[in-house]
Parts: C-alpha cells; sequence; structure tokens
C-alpha cells in the first residue's frame, strides 16, 4: 500500500460498524493502519484488533464519553465514519408517527451531528482530520414508501457541505460517501439475500448488488492522502443507479 492510502498512525472512529457496510470499513481501516473504534449497539461482525463501545448515537452524553474514551485510550481521532443508522419502515408521513420520526431523526442525523461536536474538537488540535458521514444515492433522489430515508440521507449531504465550509481553515475534511443498495443484513427485509438480488440489482446499470468491501474502499478513499483536495463533496458508489 503506497503512503497515500495509509492510515498508519491514524485513529478512526467508525459508527454503526456493529456488520454490515461500518464492519468493512473498520476492516479496511485496520488493514491500512489505523487504530480503529467500532460503535454499535452489538457487534456480531468480529473485527481483529478494534475496540468496540456499544453506545447510542443519539445520546449526548453517551457520545461525549466515548470520544473522551477514543483520545484517551486510542488517541485523537483524525478520522469519524458516521455510519449509524436505524432500519427505518417503509413509509409514507402518513404512515410514520411522530416518536418514529424523532427516533430516526436522533440517530441517523443527530448521531453524525454529535459524533461530529466532540470530534472536531479533537481533530482541530491534532492540526486537521477527515470526517465522512455514510448516506446513500437515496440522499439525491426520491422512492414510494421511503419517506424517512431519503429525507435523513440527502439532510447528511447538505449537512456536509455545510461543515465542509465552516472547518476547511481548520484543516477538516468533510464528505458524503453514498451506496447504491449493498448486500448487507438490511437486505434481508425483502425475505433473502437472493429475493433482494433478483429485485433491487437490475434497478443498477451493473445489475447486481455492491459488495460492503467495495463501499469501504471509497471510505478508505476518503479517510486518506488521496482524497487531500477533496471536500464538500459526495462519492457516489451506486453501480450507476443514479444515471440514467
Amino acid at each position: 500500500m503506497d503512503d497515500t492510502h495509509s492510515l498508519k498512525g491514524k485513529v478512526a472512529i467508525v459508527t454503526g460498524a456493529g456488520g454490515g457496510i461500518g464492519c468493512a470499513i473498520a476492516r479496511a481501516y485496520v488493514e491500512a493502519g489505523a487504530k480503529v473504534c467500532r460503535i454499535d449497539l452489538k457487534f456480531p461482525d468480529p473485527v481483529k484488533d478494534t475496540l468496540d463501545v456499544v453506545c447510542d448515537v443519539a445520546s449526548e452524553s453517551a457520545t461525549r464519553d466515548v470520544v473522551a474514551r477514543v483520545a484517551r485510550e486510542l488517541g485523537a481521532p483524525g478520522v469519524l465514519v458516521n455510519g449509524a443508522a436505524l432500519i427505518d419502515p417503509s413509509a409514507t408521513v402518513l404512515d410514520l408517527d411522530l416518536a418514529q420520526w424523532n427516533r430516526i431523526l436522533g440517530v441517523n442525523l443527530g448521531g453524525a451531528f454529535l459524533m461530529s461536536k466532540w470530534c472536531i474538537p479533537h481533530m482541530v488540535a491534532a492540526g486537521g482530520g477527515s470526517i465522512i458521514h455514510i448516506a446513500s444515492q437515496m440522499g439525491s433522489v426520491g422512492a414510494a414508501g421511503r419517506v424517512a430515508y431519503c429525507a435523513m440521507k440527502g439532510a447528511l449531504i447538505n449537512m456536509a457541505r455545510a461543515m465542509a465550509a465552516d472547518h476547511a481553515g481548520q484543516k477538516i475534511r468533510v464528505n458524503t460517501l453514498s451506496p447504491g443498495a449493498t448486500e448487507t443484513d438490511r437486505m434481508l427485509r425483502f425475505g433473502s439475500m437472493e429475493n433482494a438480488r433478483a429485485v433491487h440489482g437490475s434497478k443498477h446499470l451493473l445489475n447486481r448488488l455492491a459488495r460492503p468491501e467495495e463501499i469501504a474502499a471509497g471510505a478508505l478513499f476518503l479517510a486518506c492522502d488521496a482524497s487531500s483536495f477533496m471536500t464538500g463533496a459526495d462519492l457516489l458508489i451506486d453501480g450507476g443507479y443514479n444515471a440514467v
């Protein structure tokens, strides 16, 4: 691995990293030399050499404490990946009640806000860093019955742009990573992975779902010096979903 793709000496926090895309990102970061803290409510998929912390990212006190713990035990975080997200119900605004909406908002968007809030001072003190919000190809298009998901992912994309403007002078880059449909447990809402492939694969120009490690490769790019001139951008890895 060349130096521009290395995370040697970096400390990275990845939320929503118990499984799926977040887990693949954590694994890629460890392989690139980073010291990694995985944050989630459970950790069904083990990753060697990570600090795993149970934390509700919608909690102000819990997120503050976990970032302080990472800084104390691993060092100042230089990379933050905000990937925690609830599996939201397929629903219209008529179907969702306010409690459901607020819980989705608190985790999917509030979690990114809180984790960024506590990590940025450490990044400033260390001379810079990279923040990556995991959005979606659905953050820039609409889909029937996905009002909460589309709203939150779209908000993350614009949130990253505003944060990039706020913190460029402190050498903190902020971008979003927008995957297409990916082979994770989230796809099991369609009954089986085979059924998910059949239903959603053809919606992508490449006629398949993404593999988690393909999305993790994008997250590694955004975290390391290979993307040093990139901020306020959305890296779309969607197999051509949004191209047509």
